[in-house]
Order: C-alpha cells, then sequence, then structure tokens
C-alpha cells in the first residue's frame, strides 16, 4: 500500500475546484479511496462562499456534496434546483427547520447517511448550530438521527471546517 500523505496534503491546500475534481477522477480511477475522499472534503470545503463555521456555510457544503456525488453516479452535472429556489426564497435556516420538521426524512439524508457522511445532514447541522433553531427543531433533529442510529456526541464535536 502506497503512503499518499504528501498527495493529501498538497489537497487540504488546494483551493481550485477544478483541480480537486481532477483529483477526484484521478483516484477513483487507479482506486485510491482516502486520496479521492480527501480531494472530495476540501472540494466541497472550497465550493461555499459562505463563511467557514456559519450555518450558512454547513448547509451550502451539504448541497456541494450532494450535488457531486450525484453527477458522478449519473455522469452529467446535477444540480439541487428546487432546494436552490427554496434557498432563494426562504434561507438556509427555514430550510433545514423545514427539512427537521418534515414527518419524511429527505432522500438527501438517506443518500448521506448510506455513503457515510451523517455530518453533511441538515440534521447535523442543526445539531452543530442549536443556537440558530428552536427546542423543537434540534430536538427532531437529535431524534432523526438516533433513529438513524448516527452517534449523536460525534457529530457535535466534529467541526464545521
Amino acid at each position: 500500500m502506497r503512503d499518499n500523505t504528501k498527495i493529501i496534503q498538497l489537497i487540504s491546500n488546494c483551493k481550485e475546484p477544478s483541480k480537486l475534481r481532477a483529483w477526484i477522477r484521478n483516484a477513483q480511477t487507479k482506486g485510491v479511496k482516502d486520496v479521492a475522499d480527501a480531494a472530495f472534503r476540501q472540494l466541497i470545503s472550497v465550493l461555499p462562499s459562505a463563511k467557514p463555521g456559519t450555518v450558512e456555510y454547513d448547509f451550502w457544503r451539504t448541497i456541494h456534496a450532494f450535488e457531486q456525488t450525484l453527477s458522478e453516479e449519473r455522469g452529467k452535472t446535477t444540480r439541487l434546483s428546487r432546494t436552490r429556489q427554496k434557498v432563494s426564497r426562504v434561507g438556509e435556516v427555514q430550510t433545514l427547520k423545514d427539512w427537521a420538521l418534515s414527518k419524511k426524512q429527505t432522500d438527501g439524508f438517506d443518500m448521506l447517511l448510506e455513503r457515510g457522511m451523517p455530518e453533511l445532514t441538515g440534521e447535523a447541522i442543526v445539531l452543530r448550530h442549536p443556537d440558530k433553531f428552536d427546542g423543537d427543531v434540534v430536538g427532531a433533529a437529535s431524534d432523526r438521527l438516533c433513529n438513524a442510529g448516527v452517534d449523536l456526541e460525534g457529530l457535535r464535536a466534529q467541526p464545521s471546517a
């Protein structure tokens, strides 16, 4: 097994989405999962225009992660048009509230869990920013994650970026 420490260090300092996407493609082609994962996580960290550590930044990391994953799976650029339209109308915080309080969990929630990215769910964002949400929203987000078998303490401990 090859030590990819140097390439992962390069990736962690890269701010160019096109280079990061190329690293993802190349690493996937070669079956180098740790490099592909590092490039993916860096990509979704550099794409949002919001300030790191904010609800808005976390929200857009999630949207970009979901769109990138769908684009890779479908072999074509995929955008979450309805979600983007809703955010334009009501904002990121209200969109997250609606997701958390929805009776049915979103397809994005299921997809992110299936791919081992529970920290990118809208519910995880709510838990990392409880001061931005009412208690019922935080409770609903906690319940949904608990019911899905996600470790809440681990999620809360993860930084936004």
